[in-house]
């Protein structure tokens, strides 16, 4: 397909701006729903970028997700979990190993 990598890149930066627009969506949700998080898809970018001979690391590729430092945006956006989510995603990731 031709563009294949410029579309994919789109699509990227695309869910990026909408977890960007969507910061209530809480990751332990995103965990408990899709089993991918915010700081899955900033691992995975990190990964990728090593493949590629890029070396950055796991603070730059948070930053980058998050688009600011994760520090300042999980005391910005980040409310502690609830009981509720820590037993739904202890359910389904305990049950894993």
């Amino acid at each position: 397909m031709k563009n294949k990598t410029e579309i994919e890149a789109a699509v990227l930066r695309r869910l990026l701006k909408h977890l960007d627009d969507n910061k209530s969506v809480q990751n332990i949700d995103l965990m408990n729903l899709a089993g991918f998080c915010r700081n899955c898809l900033s691992k995975w970018y990190m990964a990728e970028a090593e493949k590629q001979g890029v070396n950055i690391d796991y603070d730059e590729a948070r930053e980058y997700v998050y688009g600011e430092p994760y520090d300042d945006w999980k005391v910005k956006y980040q409310p502690k979990a609830t009981a509720e989510q820590l037993a739904a995603f202890d359910a389904k990731f305990d049950s894993k190993k």
